[in-house]
């Protein structure tokens, strides 16, 4: 359990930069992004007894993963959401569970890092209104406090991501301290809040790594498929320099399960993550939903557009399970 005591928790809620003064919320745009990604396997040899060739493959056991640590006290917890394998629902369960969490009267930030800068139509913000970026908050990080916006959600707010993430890398080449200005950019925040959710792309570049470093835990949703297991594994590589070169208390706070449906495969991944992670893994699996895909044409979460799904459902387990392992409750 993490450490957040009512007092620690009632500073934060009592501080004197309470969001009042954060823009109204506007109506968000549609926009529909949908990313493929094709993986080729090559072979050597002809394939040999080809019959349930599903139920007998396996993946490289992945590496270890660090449980996080304790939450400091009188600050909130900075958790970011990420996988190196794009599509696995990222984007979906930062909204969801932020959502979810400020329906639950806990003061919720969430930062795109992300170019695609999605969690911004899910959560009802017009990207075309917002006075300042993530970008602008990495390279400066004195306009944090202005970086905020409000959201579909009371309780919630976001600092925005946009396509001006690009080129930030190469803007960021030669300066010094590079990885940890996101955490800087942060450290006047805290305070206010009692988590902090961080979005981010599926690659590991200058912001991911900024993301990293400025957080307490990570959370990793895993899609029920086999390729999902090869990523997991290299996300354990990265996670394992982080702590050894740039931030030494960096954790997991949890393994998810996403996209799930009743198949062979979906089960039999699904049973070697719980296999390999008992400790770290939040359930129930999310379980593939029309309705999830339908709420950020609304511009609003699950919880908002249609909590009785298997969705919403599904996500409402998880910040139950999830607001007692940080502490929240």
């Amino acid at each position: 359990m993490f450490n957040n005591t009512p007092s620690a928790k009632g500073a934060r809620m009592n501080a004197e930069d309470d969001g009042d003064d954060l823009p109204e919320v506007q109506k968000a745009p549609l926009v529909i992004d949908v990313e493929f990604i094709e993986v080729e396997e090559e072979t050597t040899a002809p394939m040999l007894d080809a019959v349930d060739e599903i139920s007998t493959a396996r993946a490289r056991p992945p590496l270890d993963l660090p449980a996080g640590l304790p939450t400091p006290e009188g600050r909130a917890r900075v958790v970011t959401v990420i996988n190196q394998k794009g599509g696995v629902g990222k984007t979906t369960t930062v909204i969801n569970i932020a959502a979810q969490l400020a329906l639950r009267g806990h003061k919720v930030l969430v930062v795109d890092a992300d170019s695609q800068g999605n969690c911004a139509t899910g959560l009802g913000v017009d990207k075309s209104k917002v006075r300042a970026t993530t970008r602008d908050l990495i390279l400066n990080p004195e306009t944090a406090v202005n970086a905020r916006h409000a959201t579909a959600v009371d309780g919630l707010h976001m600092v925005v991501g946009d396509r001006s993430l690009i080129g930030l890398e190469q803007e960021m080449l030669r300066q010094l301290g590079r990885e940890h200005r996101l955490t800087e950019a942060l450290e006047p925040l805290l305070q206010h809040y009692d988590i902090v959710l961080i979005d981010t792309p599926p690659s590991l570049g200058i912001v991911s790594v900024n993301a990293l470093v400025a957080s307490d835990g990570i959370l990793i949703p895993v899609q029920t498929e086999y390729f999902a297991l090869e990523g997991l594994a290299m996300l354990a590589g990265t996670i394992r320099e982080v702590r050894g070169l740039l931030n030494p208390k960096l954790g997991v706070d949890g393994v998810m399960l996403t996209m799930h449906a009743p198949t062979l495969l979906n089960q039999q991944v699904a049973s070697e993550v719980r296999e390999a992670f008992p400790e770290l893994i939040v359930e129930p699996a999310i379980r593939r939903n029309i309705r999830l895909a339908e709420a950020p044409s609304h511009g609003i979460p699950i919880h908002l557009h249609d909590p009785t799904s298997a969705g919403g459902q599904d996500y409402q387990a998880i910040a139950t399970v999830l607001e007692r392992r940080w502490g929240l409750v």
